[in-house]
């Protein structure tokens, strides 16, 4: 199994054949994202912030062959759990949350982390095209409301990115 890593910034941010998953040695995968940019909070006087971004996979190798991939999300640079990511300025924090598609057809309706505790990786299978493959997975964010603590500002984090691929 390989492993690729990325950085998501955020700021004021098919089910294949076994025997063919086991003939894509040369395969090939690359990710990059776009971050989650939640825009303007209002700590007091506003309801809770939301907003989105991609993860993007991009894939290479034997033509026909299905690659299954996974991608998990760090808990971010300031937050110790996946239940307590946080945006910083300086000393001050945000809280916030980041979703993902629970592959039953509910669009961001899984908190996205390692799998582990309440969260969910998400991942599938891309079939390998001449050209390559690729596939966008989109990333929800939201901003709990009331957060008064905050101060005026540009908040930000970085979350670490992990596709796994076979």
């Amino acid at each position: 199994m390989k492993a690729l890593r990325a950085l998501l910034l955020f700021g004021a941010v098919l089910a294949g054949a076994p025997q063919a998953q086991a003939l894509c040695l040369l395969c090939s995968c690359t990710a990059s994202t776009t971050p989650v940019a939640f825009g303007a909070y209002n700590p007091i006087g506003g309801g809770a912030g939301s907003g989105s971004g991609n993860v993007h996979v991009s894939c290479a190798g034997t033509v026909g062959l299905f690659v299954d991939y996974n991608i998990s999300l760090g808990k971010g640079a300031y937050g110790a759990t996946y239940n307590d990511r946080q945006m910083a300025n300086g000393a001050s924090r945000l809280t916030y949350q980041l979703y993902g598609d629970s592959g039953s057809g509910g669009a961001c309706s899984v908190v996205w982390g390692d799998g582990t505790g309440a969260t969910s990786t998400v991942g599938g299978s891309l079939l390998i095209v001449l050209l390559g493959s690729n596939i966008n997975r989109q990333v929800c964010g939201t901003l709990p409301a009331n957060q008064v603590s905050a101060t005026p500002g540009g908040y930000s984090d970085t979350v670490q990115v992990v596709v796994t691929y076979n």
